[in-house]
């Protein structure tokens, strides 16, 4: 029997999802659901339908695993909470500072459902997240360094939007290279947030739009650009559409450490992730979690749950004695 997968939202993540269920032979898509209007929704799987967000909860017998593809500012907050009470859900909820108190709320509501959420699952957080945890274990006496990119922001590229007189923009961070070599050669350098990275922004401006003043609230805005160096050019559509329409993305996860009785020997893990679709990445992640739910779940677990909870061969599909055997 296949786990069934249902997928809350079709955008870039949904997609995503869709394309990563086909590559697991132990998992079948039962459904998609949308806040859109179903008929205007084209999936690349057929048989399978797609129906309006409210009517899951008719149809959590027929799903095993929920994965909720909304995005963390406004839809996971809520929809993780909600749809935990009805199925076994995965989410990639990334504000790294809320992660407490998202983990709260859906834990209470999971324990009280008897079903099992899985918070915070992709590639920072989550893999990245692991790789942290797992290098801080075996070197205590050491320092954490994280570089993203090069690759495309998508919250910061909508922020650049959302300025009066831009069209369209797409917005990289790019780790400094002389800050990356620094610390892989064991330095342990102190870096700002502005010697970590560089921001570069492309933009279509309207026509006649005062592309002084969109350069400055760009550079100028909190949160997003004011900590970084920041460079910001301005192109045309077609040149956007055919340099800039991919979602590449990547980064590096370092601990340099020390071990020996007087702290004699350097040591120094890096893991890595190069990624010509972030959406799709993190959408392979979320469908090995989602596995991981379903045996937790069967197993008579509930409540959240993040990467740091889940071991290892509950995410693959091949038994134990495989795992062993190829893996080990």
């Amino acid at each position: 029997m296949k786990i069934r997968i249902g997928i809350m939202g079709y955008g870039n993540l949904g997609r995503g999802i869709e394309c990563a269920v086909k590559q697991n032979e132990d998992m079948e898509l039962a459904a998609v659901f949308t806040r859109r209007d179903p008929a205007s929704v084209k999936i690349l799987t057929e048989g399978v339908k797609v129906y309006k967000a409210e009517e899951a909860v008719s149809m959590k017998d027929k799903i095993d695993v929920m994965i909720l593809c909304g995005g963390s500012a406004t839809d996971l907050p809520q929809q993780t909470p909600e749809y935990v009470k009805y199925f076994n859900v995965i989410d990639s909820f990334d504000t790294h500072a809320k992660i407490p108190e998202h983990f709260d709320a859906v834990d209470a509501a999971a324990k009280a459902s008897g079903n099992v959420g899985i918070i915070s699952v992709g590639w920072d957080p989550g893999m990245f997240s692991l790789n942290r945890l797992y290098a801080n274990a075996v070197l205590p006496d050491g320092k954490d360094y994280t570089f993203w990119g090069k690759g495309v922001s998508q919250g910061h590229s909508d922020a650049i939007r959302r300025i009066d007189g831009v069209l369209d923009a797409r917005q990289y961070t790019v780790p400094v290279d002389s800050a990356l070599e620094a610390v892989r050669s064991g330095a342990n350098p102190e870096l700002s947030t502005r010697e970590k990275h560089t921001r570069e922004c492309y933009v279509v401006a309207e026509d006649g739009a005062d592309k002084a003043r969109i350069e400055n609230e760009i550079k100028t805005m909190p949160n997003y650009f004011a900590d970084y160096d920041t460079t910001v050019h301005f192109i045309s559509a077609e040149e956007l559409k055919a340099s800039h329409s991919g979602i590449p993305h990547g980064g590096f996860v370092i601990r340099c450490g020390k071990t020996g009785i007087n702290g004699e020997n350097d040591h120094i893990i890096e893991y890595s992730l190069k990624l010509d679709s972030n959406p799709e990445f993190t959408s392979s992640v979320l469908v090995a979690y989602a596995r991981a739910a379903y045996r937790l779940s069967r197993e008579g677990s509930s409540g959240c749950k993040t990467v740091f909870d889940i071991a290892p061969a509950y995410l693959i599909a091949q038994s134990g004695e495989e795992i062993r055997k190829h893996l080990l």
